[in-house]
């Protein structure tokens, strides 16, 4: 029987998860001015829900393909062995993250990282402490996304099969247990120390994921749009300029406090922790106008500038763990050698450009790992080749 043919790689989905990388290192480093030019500042929404929603997605086309081509124990197998993947990495994370905080207490003899940076219990509970990461409940500043993706990964095992028999029932589940948590913010996993709740709370998050994964599927099956027309696009522009107009005159505001901050004392409060509706309507709003207005064949997608930018999407994991551990760097060089605007276009430059030279890296890399592979392949036959979805 005749495999199915291999679709084109959406290169909107590489693109967008590159930015988000690149917005996520900018973001992660406190009181920078270039954080005045990402997500977070024209909207309630940021790079992490990009970075859930394409994930998502990106489940939803590379294990619902793999089930179709090659059987579902591979397709499964697949999954878990991503989501290990995914566990040795957070750990690795885990381990140098705190030699790198113990290290700059001890060279700058201040201790203050140990409590901003949240891993402070490590060195004063570290039996419970790396009990507890390894339980993925004790999440130390900037290690918390990962958890979230872990389990969202492992939950794809019994979701992907029942999305196979109706994808309204996992869309309406998962939109309930959303709907809860908004209900009842005590809806959430414990975490460590004693009283902490995980910083993504993934019985909320879960809702974005599995709604990308939805999207994906039904693009695999090549399903027609969930919404479409003018109404909604309408509908979707006003959100958007609403909630940017709203952005932008916090931001301003926070730069030149004479500068009146619309609403800000009249709005609710926009939870990232619960993925407040605010902030999931702004999103899916955005994400609807990108669809319509970038196609996968737009001319933007075929430029030299965006190719960094894919590259870094291409190779998300080995990126995103590059940029966390710069910007804990990032941040702790500018809290020792100044805030200033000179330095901070330094460590901008400097880290957004060791980002993308690592993407770039990695790639070589991995062209040399083909070769070799090619040339086993040719020694040995065609049955040593291993697929992956990876």
């Amino acid at each position: 029987m005749a495999l199915p043919a291999k679709r084109p790689r959406d290169l909107r989905l590489d693109f967008f998860r590159g930015l988000a990388l690149v917005f996520i290192f900018i973001d992660h480093v406190p009181d920078n001015v270039l954080g005045c030019f990402t997500l977070r500042s024209f909207g309630f929404c940021d790079a992490a829900e990009v970075f859930i929603f394409i994930s998502g997605v990106s489940a939803g086309l590379a294990y619902n393909n793999a089930i179709d081509r090659y059987g579902i124990a591979f397709g499964i197998s697949a999954i878990f062995r991503r989501a290990w993947r995914l566990y040795e990495i957070h750990m690795f994370l885990f381990i140098v993250l705190a030699a790198l905080i113990s290290h700059t207490v001890i060279a700058f003899r201040n201790p203050m990282y140990n409590e901003e940076m949240g891993i402070g219990f490590f060195f004063t509970e570290p039996s419970a402490a790396i009990i507890n990461a390894l339980l993925l409940k004790f999440q130390p500043q900037f290690l918390d996304i990962l958890p979230l993706y872990i389990v969202m990964l492992l939950s794809l095992s019994l979701v992907i099969f029942i999305a196979r028999l109706s994808m309204t029932a996992v869309f309406l589940a998962s939109g309930l247990l959303y709907i809860l948590v908004q209900i009842d913010p005590g809806i959430h996993p414990p975490a460590y120390p004693e009283g902490a709740t995980w910083y993504f709370n993934p019985f909320a998050w879960q809702f974005l994921f599995i709604f990308g994964f939805l999207i994906g599927y039904r693009k695999l099956l090549g399903m027609g749009h969930l919404i479409s027309g003018t109404r909604w696009a309408v509908a979707a522009w006003l959100v958007v300029v609403f909630s940017a107009v709203l952005n932008i005159s916090w931001t301003v505001h926070w730069a030149y406090s004479s500068f009146p901050a619309l609403l800000i004392d009249h709005f609710p409060q926009i939870s990232k922790t619960d993925l407040s509706p605010l902030r999931l309507i702004n999103f899916l709003a955005l994400a609807f106008l990108i669809k319509n207005l970038l196609l996968p064949e737009h001319w933007l997608f075929r430029t030299c500038a965006s190719q960094p930018l894919i590259l870094c999407g291409q190779h998300s994991l080995p990126v995103f763990c590059i940029g966390i551990l710069l910007s804990v760097i990032a941040h702790i060089t500018l809290v020792e050698f100044g805030h200033g605007l000179i330095i901070q276009c330094i460590v901008n430059s400097v880290g957004i450009s060791l980002i993308v030279g690592s993407a770039y890296l990695i790639a070589w890399f991995n062209t040399l790992s083909l070769r070799d592979e090619a040339s086993v392949t040719v020694k040995r036959g065609p049955a040593s080749l291993v697929h992956t979805v990876d």
